[in-house]
């Protein structure tokens, strides 16, 4: 347990940062996931799940909960195994 009242503060604010980053995290993962299981299935919804998952990332990368050069990563690697899929 920290003893200065700044580290003391600095924790609370991290545990209060974790508890909001956490679910918008999960959301992006999630998404993810589903169009990657789709793809894989080779479902019909394919591109909607890719729509849906690089708006995720976006907004994760926008709320600084991924650097945007993974974003930017993501998205390359989705788009790429989408047009595998789509020819």
């Amino acid at each position: 347990m920290p003893i200065i009242k700044s580290a003391i503060e600095r924790a609370r604010t991290n545990v209060k940062a974790s508890k909001r980053n956490a679910p918008q995290l999960s959301v992006m993962r999630t998404t993810v996931k589903q169009f990657e299981k789709a793809v894989t299935a080779g479902s019909d919804n394919v591109t909607e799940l890719y729509r849906a998952a690089s708006s995720a990332v976006d907004h994760a990368a926008s709320k600084g909960l991924i650097k945007k050069n993974k974003a930017s990563r993501d998205k390359s690697r989705m788009a790429a195994r989408l047009a595998k899929v789509a020819k």
